[in-house]
């Protein structure tokens, strides 16, 4: 199992942990297709992108937690980014299903 120091590789459709201290490898997983893999670790969390999906990592295990095609966007390349705006957007997107929601149900009891 990778320590805390690990070091994340991306390539050829794989990601691969790297012991930091020994640079042995550690655990390889293998995602989509074989071209580039954008990698990032956010509070512990290890993403990657390849073939235009998300992937979620254990980042001790290499085991893939969940995963999103993204559906309808194609299979480019994918970068992703990491940091304190995710409150932001979440707060967002909650902000937003409020507001879809309270139109929905002021649009049926206008119907009723």
């Amino acid at each position: 199992m990778p320590q805390p120091r690990a070091l994340f590789v991306g390539i050829k459709g794989t990601v691969l942990a790297l012991d930091r201290a020994t640079g042995q490898e550690v655990w390889r997983s293998a995602l989509k297709g074989g071209d580039f893999v954008n990698v990032v670790i956010n509070d512990g969390e290890l993403y990657a992108t390849t073939k235009g999906e998300v992937f979620c990592l254990d980042p001790a295990t290499g085991k893939i937690r969940w995963r999103n095609e993204l559906k309808g966007l194609g299979l480019g390349l994918v970068t992703i980014a990491s940091g304190g705006s995710e409150i932001a957007v979440l707060a967002e997107k909650r902000r937003r299903d409020q507001a879809g929601a309270a139109a929905a149900a002021a649009g049926a009891s206008a119907a009723g």
